[in-house]
């Protein structure tokens, strides 16, 4: 039996604001050419298909048109559950008809599944001959054996609806947590056959894993890390979601994986390789692994201009990692117009965040600048922004009855509004917005 493993689709996510929608229609035709070329009997999906709870529609659409795809006329089996980013009701809606085309969408931890219609099991098209909570055994037309999966979205006590400690303290929580998770796959698992593929699959935490920035939180309820020991040991592979860099397990009873995420979801993913595993297994042998690389996704690189705008005006002008979202470190002198930002912006679409770095000497000036009356810090700022032009007295009165009127600010906290480092970030934000 070969199987297909892969995650955290995250389908709907953007970049600082910028749409990936496109870019996550290639890797789905990347992952059906290479379940065609492979030869893939099973594909499993380990949570976070989506990237929000309400997704936003051409993210659902992209996801039944997958499923539609790589299901080959319910030919091949897919099996899916929820993340933490998923809404696990929304995520099954279609089972009724995803069921019949060999796809099974689960949700929720303990939620119980059915077996499908046996009335015509051999018609070509993958059946679901037994099921329960948190187990399936599906028929495959391509493979002799059976395949049985234990899976277990991601178990939040919120989406378990137990409160698994009253204790607050950490050790014991995590201790209390890893516990119910190797409970419930014990229990899973006790399905599982030597005359089977056997497979194991979550949405969580194993501790020892290494996360990246990606890797947003969203949850209700604890959910703490899990002991690697937690996993079903009777399993001949482990699939998992969650973490966003692709990862074996460190001390794992059996094969146990993090797929990784298709694309790189923020500049601390720079350099990574994306993938998914391809998974070779036989009943009652000892399964082989081999990663696949994918190279649907522009790169995330990050620039970093020592030389200040002629050299990131070079760049650009060289074609420079001209398909890269880029994030842009640029060392500079002075006040970083916002006039320079929509320039290097409109000649690179894909220039995501800017950021300033002055010299120590300039670092200097903004702190004696922070030391010296508001109403002259607001004069050299307005000088800063119209080119030495000196304010009106009018408008530094009305500015100081603004300053005063707010009472949730000291007048040495609002002075930092207004050194250097700010006034570039904040006519980089004005722009990005």
């Amino acid at each position: 039996m070969r199987i297909l493993h892969t995650s955290d689709w995250h389908l709907g996510r953007t970049l600082e604001g910028r749409s990936r929608i496109e870019e996550q229609m290639t890797f789905i035709d990347e992952l059906c050419m290479i379940a065609e070329d492979e030869a893939v009997d099973l594909i499993l999906i380990a949570g976070d298909v989506f990237d929000t709870v309400n997704p936003p529609a051409i993210a659902e659409e992209l996801f039944y048109d997958a499923l539609n795809r790589l299901s080959a006329g319910g030919s091949r089996a897919i099996v899916a559950i929820a993340g933490n980013h998923d809404n696990p009701e929304r995520l099954c809606a279609a089972s009724p008809l995803a069921v019949r085309n060999g796809i099974t969408l689960y949700g929720l931890p303990k939620e119980l599944l059915t077996p499908g219609l046996l009335d015509q099991p051999n018609l070509g098209r993958v059946t679901r001959v037994a099921a329960g909570q948190g187990w399936v055994e599906l028929h495959i037309p391509s493979c002799s054996d059976p395949a049985i999966i234990a899976m277990l979205p991601y178990p939040s006590e919120s989406r378990l609806n137990e409160v698994l400690s009253e204790s607050l303290d950490e050790e014991i929580l995590r201790e209390e947590y890893s516990k119910r998770v190797q409970q419930l796959f014990s229990s899973f698992s006790q399905h599982f056959r030597p005359d089977a593929v056997n497979l194991g699959m979550s949405h969580l935490f194993v501790r020892g894993g290494m996360e990246s920035e990606s890797e947003r939180p969203i949850q209700l309820g604890s959910a703490p890390t899990v002991e690697v020991n937690a996993m079903p040991s009777g399993a001949q592979y482990v699939a998992l979601g969650h973490l966003h860099r692709a990862q074996a397990v460190k001390g794992a009873a059996v094969p146990t994986r993090y797929s990784g995420s298709p694309l790189a979801y923020s500049f601390s993913e720079t350099g990574y390789a994306k993938s998914v595993i391809l998974v070779e297994a036989f009943p009652s042998q000892a399964v082989t692994t081999r990663e696949i690389f994918l190279s649907a996704g522009y790169p995330l690189v990050k620039w970093k201009a020592k030389e200040g705008l002629a050299q990131v005006q070079q760049w650009i002008d060289e074609g420079k990692d001209r398909n890269a979202w880029i994030d842009l470190e640029i060392f500079v002198t002075g006040a970083l117009q916002a006039q320079d930002i929509h320039n290097l912006r409109r000649q690179r679409e894909r220039l995501i965040n800017i950021r300033p770095v002055f010299p120590e000497t300039e670092q200097i000036v903004a702190e004696a600048r922070s030391k010296l009356p508001i109403d002259e810090l607001f004069s050299k700022f307005y000088q800063d922004r119209t080119g030495g032009a000196e304010p009106e007295q009018e408008l530094v009165a009305l500015f100081l009855s603004l300053i005063d009127s707010d009472n949730t600010t000291s007048p040495s906290q609002s002075t930092d509004v207004f050194t250097p480092q700010s006034q570039i970030t904040g006519a980089e934000e004005v722009e990005s917005a």
